[in-house]
């Protein structure tokens, strides 16, 4: 079996760059010869409506739509998801998060050992012969080996859990006892097994205060896990290398499409199409479509991500995604949407003061100081498990927000109406940036010369 899943990877990878190989010559081929005729200018600044000869039947109809149903914007819309679909830093960016994601996911059931391991379980207390029997097939089901041994008082468990003879212990049937919990690296314990062990007790104990009549199965259905107690205090840590995972690539993602914005801003104004497309649409509707496009790919490029992780992992039997509840997914990429949204009217207007690649860096320096500073702080805070207040503040914060927010979801530490509460504040803040981007950029997009700063231009404003 993992000989198949090398050789999976490896033919995934060939097929790839096979892939790319042929869509690179297809490119090359389709490229006008020198002094041959140029593509409309129109197209080149962001609202041409032709699509190549190769586009399909089905993505016609889907650009076509696209632009009758946004105007305009639509235009520049569709101009910028081609552009960034036929790039190929995005295509080969794409295929190496994609590669990467599945490997962390494939490589450790690869390197799991087959063998069982031997679990001994202290009972303290009555255990019935059923009880035994969901252990071990609970011990089965974690490629475990568990071996009982009676206890015969509270204190002779807990001695035993302290020298490592038992790894955990069950008491009365009601409890599961740990020297350490399982959440710790030096755990003893299986974490599958214990909470399994806690589920299936956690049943028994239901149906023994509930019977087995009918009328009564629902309070069965509802049954919840049996306590787990350990005697030595650990962190409160909820989170698992998913989040960690998903604060990475929110980061990354952020970022890309952001400077993506900075940048294609900075090459407009500086080839001056601009001033030729300023001339068929309005600012807002130019630099919205720029906005909208790129926003699509990078939502898409997300939704990518996360459904190979999860078909993957689910086909593969990997625990990489085990507790990673739908709704911590969900919130990532909601916070990814909220996040770009707010960011990329930012980097925009940032852009529209650039007109060579030296200043478009020095702009970009100061705008990712907010998400760099609020990724490291969110890492830290994932880890440790323990959000200050000052952290929750921050989760309300528009800059910071997408990575705070995602993080108390994942530790369970915001309400619904909270997270709500910081969508809408993002939301407003982002209206409120968009016009005041679209400000900057009219004042500024058609100066050239040195890089226009902005307290220049809202200053003018001001005044």
């Amino acid at each position: 079996m993992r000989v198949f899943y090398l050789l999976l990877i490896l033919v995934a990878g060939g097929a790839v760059r096979l892939a790319l190989f042929r869509a690179r010559r297809r490119r090359r081929s389709a490229e006008p010869l020198p002094g041959g005729p140029s593509r409309p200018v129109l197209e080149a600044g962001g609202a041409a409506t032709q699509g190549s000869a190769s586009a399909g039947g089905a993505s016609r109809l889907l650009w076509d739509a696209l632009e009758r149903g946004l105007g305009d914007v639509g235009l520049v819309a569709s101009r910028e998801i081609r552009e960034r679909l036929r790039g190929r830093i995005f295509r080969v960016g794409t295929v190496l998060m994609v590669l990467g994601v599945s490997a962390a996911i494939v490589i450790p059931t690869l390197t799991k050992s087959g063998g069982l391991t031997p679990q001994t379980v202290g009972v303290l207390g009555p255990l019935s012969p059923g009880a035994r029997q969901l252990v071990l097939a609970a011990a089965k089901a974690n490629q475990d080996k568990a071996k009982f041994v009676p206890e015969s008082s509270l204190a002779s468990a807990e001695a035993h859990l302290r020298s490592g003879e038992t790894d955990f212990v069950i008491v009365d049937a009601s409890e599961i006892l740990l020297d350490k919990p399982v959440s710790s690296s030096n755990s003893p314990a299986d974490p599958g097994l214990v909470q399994d062990v806690a589920q299936y007790l956690g049943v028994l104990d239901a149906y023994q205060r509930a019977g087995v009549s009918p009328a009564q199965a629902a309070r069965i259905d509802n049954s919840k896990p049996i306590g787990v107690r350990s005697l030595v205090a650990g962190s409160k840590s909820k989170t698992n290398a998913t989040s960690i995972i998903g604060l990475v690539l929110l980061f990354f993602m952020l970022t890309q499409y952001c400077t993506w914005i900075l940048v294609g801003v900075m090459q407009e104004k500086s080839s001056r199409v601009v001033e030729v497309l300023l001339a068929t649409v309005r600012p807002i509707q130019l630099l919205g479509g720029k906005v909208l496009g790129i926003g699509a790919v990078a939502l898409g490029q997300a939704a990518l991500i996360v459904g190979v992780a999860l078909a993957l992992g689910a086909a593969v039997g990997s625990n990489f995604l085990h507790g990673a509840a739908p709704l911590a997914i969900l919130a990532e990429l909601a916070w990814l949407v909220l996040g770009y949204a707010f960011y990329c009217w930012v980097y925009a207007a940032g852009g529209s003061t650039a007109e060579r690649q030296d200043q478009a860096q020095t702009v970009a320096l100061p705008l990712s100081f907010p998400v760099l500073f609020a990724y490291v702080y969110a890492i830290t805070v994932a880890s440790s498990g323990s959000p200050s207040l000052f952290f929750k503040v921050l989760a309300y914060f528009p800059p910071t927000a997408p990575f705070c927010m995602s993080v108390l979801v994942g530790l369970s530490e915001v309400t619904w109406w909270e997270f709500v509460v910081s969508a809408f504040i993002s939301l407003a803040a982002t209206a409120g940036m968009a016009v005041l981007a679209a400000r900057v950029y009219r004042r500024a997009v058609l100066r050239t010369g040195a890089r226009v700063h902005l307290r220049e231009l809202l200053g003018r404003y001001a005044h």
